[in-house]
């Protein structure tokens, strides 16, 4: 127990840590302390809204990352930061876009545009913003995302000695003090805080204002000191100074403070700089400061309000006392210095748009007496829906010119997507076991209803025939692997590669872009949700999905995406839960022989390169060295031969020689990309090593169906009747299946069974 002394010690040392942290990290200074801080590091301390946001993705940094459309790069800030609920899964392509928009902005001086986010229902827009806001919150807290604004201090009369109105007379007489900035609380009569966070520059005659600035970004050999080759003077080189610093001017309400103490101080400049106090504010997204988040139904406006400050009228100087001033308020003043959102923006009035749109243009607000400059990035989300029927229409033409149109489409890569639904059950109390499979399934599944078919015309007659019969389980391979259909040639493989992304850009660039339809993430979710609560299954597992989507097809009146018209095999969501639960079958098939010990993986690739290697020497007509005769020998026809039969019928049957060649053009080719890498068969000849992997079990598929029954058997506790090696046997296959494939017994029996019933159900 901890006792009051000690606790009265703790407190005082979490004060004095406090304190210690709000003098050290520069929270209130004078006009005279900000400005030697602007002239040490301007680039810091004159950064736009976009500016500031491109810098905050630089901070959290980037990685590389590959998609179907080729590498690329994402932010991290968008893996989910501290403190933050939001993330986002995949979208790199929409990151890259926005930061490039962000980069567009900083180089010609102003945010002209409002950057539209655009999508399906679900496909993480929301999201999308909420990361980057966060990423701006916790930027601001860090000494590279100092950001300032000022107030107005007016001290008692003791202090003032009767300047500015106190007392009896105005007069010249000045108080001694450099600054009533860091005057107490005790010493104010009145504090008034700018809502609308002009940056304390603002308060210079915008001629001096510009020459100041560009003199603080001028490189340091011009200034006549020696340059130091650093990356911050290389980005000050580069750094190019917003119109809203350069030409933009105080609110109303600051403007009269400031014009009407010049007149009190005779024209004493510094006398009116005494009452500026400088005080760093952090952006928060709860408490609208430098982030606001507009709904549909809010009106978007800024506007006037009466003054009011942390005492009352009465406290201002009587100079300022006989002023109409006004503060302003509104979305716009709460996100100014930072970013604004626009929540489902084509569903409000359209007057309010326009009058949106003019102000992205301009930067500025006019009011009814005065005009705001502001300095936020603008950034609007929309329905597809709603986009397409604004574009129908006249005003279109009015909006086109002041959007900046960005994608946020459904994810078309389902090893991808599978991330969204993990994230979602590593937050859950579940309640029952959790069998493997069942996020990716369902991620397939969703990916699949979302694919269109590919227009064979498009590509070069080489790749026709490959592309008319792309399924879409094949195109999801596709897209998340890059693994090849089964069948095609060598060197219609080298072509597909080849044209991999051209494959994906081609439903992504148009309006029915592929992406646009089909489950979205809620959707499934919850689909999972409903699977966890289904009493029918003890477990929450595949067998569980497979009922809920069941369910979900039954009713296309529910979902637009169940009302598509089929277009070949592809758009057909109810033969989509046939194919997954077919590739379920698979997975636990080839997971229990594994377990039993009938997979070897290394055999595969072993015997696939002794291929390699006899099919080297035979294109080159050289003898390889045989270590069992201790001779050298021609490359063994039959070896060849024989992997050839198991690599099934097509090209290799057509025409041996040319799928020889293309083997060794493909190790060829991986060689000229990755010089100083091994060969790395799994990931050139993933194909055929699949294929040998299936023949070889083909040929053992009744071997097998004994032990899965001994396996039900054993979850059945009926194990007394088998043999003692058939009892080992099974306990080792499932110790296997538990340790590396993550079953548990109540999931492992539910699995088994399934696959008994469904493929050895019968068999002899």
């Amino acid at each position: 127990m901890v006792k009051p002394n000690e606790t009265d010690r703790l407190l005082q040392e979490l004060s004095a840590d406090i304190r210690r942290d709000f003098q050290e990290s520069g929270r209130l200074l004078s006009f005279g302390e900000y400005v030697q801080l602007v002239r040490q590091n301007p680039r810091r301390h004159l950064r736009s809204a976009a500016q500031y946001l491109r810098d905050a993705f630089d901070h959290f940094g980037s990685y590389e990352v590959r998609t179907p459309a080729g590498t690329m790069r994402r932010f991290r800030l968008f893996d989910g930061l501290p403190g933050g609920e939001e993330y986002v899964v995949g979208q790199e392509e929409a990151q890259h876009a926005f930061y490039r928009l962000l980069t567009h902005f900083s180089r010609q001086g102003r945010v002209n545009r409002l950057v539209m986010l655009h999508g399906p229902n679900g496909s993480a827009k929301s999201s999308f913003v909420a990361c980057m806001a966060r990423a701006l919150e916790l930027y601001s807290e860090t000494d590279e995302g100092q950001l300032y604004r000022f107030n107005w201090i007016f001290p008692t009369e003791k202090i003032s000695r009767g300047a500015i109105g106190f007392g009896e007379t105005a007069t010249s007489r000045t108080s001694t003090l450099p600054t009533y900035a860091y005057l107490e609380d005790v010493e104010i009569n009145a504090r008034l805080i700018d809502p609308l966070r002009d940056p304390p520059l603002f308060l210079l005659p915008t001629r001096e204002r510009r020459a100041l600035m560009e003199r603080f970004l001028k490189p340091e050999e011009e200034q006549g000191a020696k340059e130091q080759a650093d990356e911050d003077n290389r980005h000050d080189r580069e750094f190019i100074l917003s119109d809203y610093l350069q030409r933009g001017d105080l609110n109303d309400r600051n403007r009269r403070i400031a014009d009407t103490l010049l007149a009190s101080y005779h024209g004493d400049f510094g006398e009116v700089l005494k009452h500026i106090q400088v005080e760093r504010f952090f952006l928060s997204r709860r408490y609208r400061e430098g982030l606001a988040v507009v709904g549909p139904q809010l009106r978007v406006d800024a506007g006037l309000r009466q003054l009011t400050s942390d005492r009352s009228l009465s406290s201002l100087p009587p100079s300022l006392q006989n002023l109409t001033l006004f503060e302003p308020h509104g979305e716009l003043v709460d996100g100014n210095r930072g970013m604004v959102e626009f929540e489902d923006l084509f569903k409000r009035p359209m007057d309010l748009n326009r009058y949106l749109l003019s102000t992205s243009e301009s930067g500025k607000v006019s009011l009814e007496h005065s005009t705001l400059f502001i300095d936020t990035v603008l950034v609007g989300s929309a329905n597809e829906l709603y986009l397409d029927a604004l574009k129908a229409t006249p005003e279109w033409a009015s909006y086109k010119g002041r959007l900046e149109l960005v994608r946020i489409g459904y994810i078309l890569d389902y090893l991808t997507e599978r991330k969204i639904y993990d994230v979602q059950l590593e937050r859950m109390e579940i309640g029952k076991p959790v069998a493997p499979h069942v996020t990716e399934l369902a991620a397939l599944w969703a990916v699949l209803t979302r694919l269109t078919r590919p227009k064979p015309d498009r590509y070069p007659e080489l790749l026709r025939s490959v592309i008319k019969r792309l399924t879409p389980r094949q195109k999801a391979d596709l897209y998340a692997t890059g693994k090849l259909p089964e069948g095609v040639t060598g060197e219609e493989s080298r072509e597909l590669k080849a044209k991999l992304e051209e494959v994906y850009e081609e439903a992504t660039h148009s309006a029915a872009y592929e992406g646009r339809q089909g489950a979205s993430p809620r959707e499934i979710r919850s689909v999972l949700l409903n699977a966890i609560h289904n009493d029918k299954y003890p477990c929450f597992s595949p067998l569980a999905l497979f009922a809920e989507l069941k369910k979900l097809v039954e009713d296309p009146t529910v979902y637009e995406f169940l009302r598509l018209d089929p277009d070949g095999e592809y758009q057909r969501p109810a033969e989509f839960v046939e194919q997954i639960t077919q590739e379920y079958l698979d997975r636990v098939d080839y997971e229990v022989r594994s377990a039993m010990g009938l997979i070897a993986e290394a055999q595969y690739q072993q015997l696939f390169e002794r291929y390699v290697t006899h099919v080297n020497h035979w294109i080159r007509k050289e003898q390889l060295f045989n270590p069992i005769s201790r001779r050298y020998e021609p490359p063994s026809e039959k070896l060849m031969a024989d992997v050839e039969k198991l690599l099934g019928p097509g090209e290799v049957e057509k025409n041996p020689t040319e799928y020889r060649n293309s083997i060794i053009s493909s190790i060829g080719a991986f060689r000229i990309e990755n010089p100083t890498s091994p060969v790395d068969y799994e990931k050139i000849f993933s194909r055929q090593l699949d294929l040998l992997k299936r023949r070889f079990l083909d040929e053992r598929k009744d071997s097998v169906q004994k032990i899965k029954i001994n396996l039900l058997r054993f979850f059945d506790d009926q194990v007394d009747d088998l043999a003692a090696l058939d009892r080992e046997q099974v306990l080792h296959t499932f110790q296997a299946l538990e340790r590396e494939f993550g079953y548990t017994r109540q999931t492992a029996r539910e699995a088994i069974g399934f696959l008994v019933g469904h493929r050895y159900d019968g068999q002899s």
